[in-house]
């Protein structure tokens, strides 16, 4: 029998599924997403005290620290420690975005006692240095807090993107000040800066960071999996538009990027080769040229409802990467449910995304 009645056949359209069979809801790619972030809070935050779990105080030989520093370190050390005056502010406005997210929340606070620890190393360095009076360090903090950070962008994805970003450029920073306090430079600014204390200050921070990079990876691939379209937009947004933090707030901000760019531990160079080109390889996507001639043809198509399949997308990522790295998350997450027993009561499961790679 053949339904030939146009308000019958109508209705029936209107209420056919929009989702093909296979893909999911954004409701479900959302608790997915939660999901595995709750799983990989449980396994950094334990990581994190088995490793990582030191003192800014007693773990340093403070009495040791070099007080005949160059005046560019000086200004170098100084800048850090303005940065990093404004952990309040870098946990509180983000806390704000994703207080929802059990597991993203808890590790943003994990994140800012580990950040916090990092402002007390920088405020040591200026103690020990004895190059500023503690007037002077005083008057500085109180300069700095009367302005407050904002995020540079105001919801989730867009952020984890600027984390990972902007970790991974603070730990190159770091990196390259350890060697430089390791007498491993040719730079004749520099050449009296060795301090052992110093470098390990400096490379202790790396570390962190390093830890810190690496969770925003895994976070940022999970939005690339589940929402490719809208996560490379934001990936793009990111790039085309980042700044380090603060930077618009401290005193002579540009004196100091320039101190650090012609020492060669930060610049645009280092930007782009260490942290760019570093940061979309282990991402899974193409360089910045690709993403943004990519960008543009995705926003020639209509913008998707989680059933997004153009070809496009496919040619700025590889996503079977992508795939094979959250594939790789959650097998991580899944050992360490197993050694503590959650795994018997709620498990952190892989749930395929129902997107296929098709060829352009």
């Amino acid at each position: 029998m053949s339904i030939k009645d146009p308000k019958i056949i109508k209705e029936i359209e209107e209420q056919r599924p929009t989702v093909p069979p296979g893909l999911l809801s954004k409701e479900e790619k959302d608790r997915i997403i939660e999901r595995s972030f709750l799983g990989l809070y449980r396994w950094y935050i334990s990581r994190s005290q088995k490793t990582r779990n030191w003192n800014p105080n007693n773990d340093f030989d403070w009495r040791d620290f070099r007080t005949d520093h160059s005046e560019k370190m000086n200004i170098i050390m100084e800048g850090y420690f303005a940065i990093e005056q404004y952990v309040p502010d870098f946990v509180l406005q983000l806390l704000k975005v994703i207080r929802k997210s059990y597991g993203q929340s808890h590790f943003h606070i994990r994140w800012g006692a580990e950040e916090e620890k990092h402002s007390d190393l920088w405020l040591n360095t200026l103690l020990f240095s004895r190059h500023r009076s503690i007037k002077w360090i005083n008057e500085y903090k109180h300069t700095l807090r009367e302005k407050q950070w904002e995020l540079p962008w105001d919801n989730a994805m867009q952020m984890i993107f600027y984390t990972v970003v902007q970790e991974r450029a603070t730990q190159v920073n770091y990196l390259n000040t350890a060697k430089i306090a390791r007498g491993n430079t040719d730079n004749p600014d520099f050449s009296t800066d060795s301090d052992p204390v110093l470098a390990r200050v400096a490379q202790v921070i790396a570390t962190d960071e390093a830890a810190h990079y690496n969770f925003f990876l895994e976070g940022a691939r999970l939005y690339l999996y589940y929402y490719p379209a809208q996560a490379l937009e934001a990936l793009h947004d990111v790039i085309k538009f980042f700044a380090m933090p603060a930077g618009d707030l401290i005193p002579d901000y540009d004196h100091f990027a320039e101190v650090v760019a012609r020492a060669c531990i930060y610049g645009p160079r280092e930007h782009l080769r260490d942290v760019l080109d570093v940061a979309l390889k282990s991402l899974s996507v193409s360089g910045k040229t690709e993403l943004y001639k990519g960008i543009k043809r995705i926003r020639s198509v209509p913008k998707p409802d989680g059933t997004m399949l153009d070809t496009t997308i496919f040619d700025m990522m590889d996503y079977e990467g992508v795939t094979t790295k959250v594939h790789r998350l959650h097998d991580k997450i899944s050992d360490y449910e197993k050694e503590i027993g959650i795994d018997q009561i709620d498990p952190t499961k892989f749930v395929p995304s129902g997107i296929q790679q098709t060829s352009s």
